[in-house]
């Protein structure tokens, strides 16, 4: 493990990830009373890998929308993770596009608004020349209020 995590760097580190074996476990990956029957995949002849996985609820809507297959029944129980990988990577791609595309409509509805509120004269400049003299009257207000509470 810690060699795994260093890169399989060579030196000391190598017979330290080896694997220890533990006398309490049991000596195969069976458990007691489990039967001998093959994987259910989409070929019934074809006994599944060590990289085969069960797909989860996310995994077949990935699958479905991706094009692999048509139906969610037609999803086998078994997928390779080759598979699984490659839809997951096309759908990237199209989520990719999908938000390159709204990128665009945002940008293009900023600009229209902009372009409009440039001719009302609702500009920033403007707003803040407002802004300005709205404070300078508050201010005069306040001292105004100042001065003749003294008396």
């Amino acid at each position: 493990m810690l060699g795994r995590l260093l890169g399989r760097s060579p030196g000391p580190w190598r017979w330290a990830a080896r694997p220890i074996p533990h006398p309490a476990r049991a000596s195969s990956s069976k458990v007691k009373g489990a039967q001998d029957e093959p994987l259910q995949t989409a070929n019934p002849g074809y006994n599944a890998f060590k990289n085969d996985r069960r797909p989860t609820n996310f995994d077949k809507k990935v699958l479905l929308w991706a094009g692999r297959f048509k139906k969610e029944e037609d999803i086998p129980k078994h997928i390779s993770s080759e598979v699984l990988d490659a839809a997951r990577n096309s759908v990237r791609i199209k989520v990719c596009y999908i938000m390159i595309a709204l990128t665009l409509l945002g940008c293009l509805a900023m600009v229209i608004r902009g372009k409009e509120a440039a001719k009302k004269d609702h500009t920033l400049l403007r707003m803040n020349i407002e802004k300005k003299a709205k404070w300078r009257a508050e201010e005069e207000k306040d001292e105004e209020a100042a001065i003749a509470k003294p008396q």
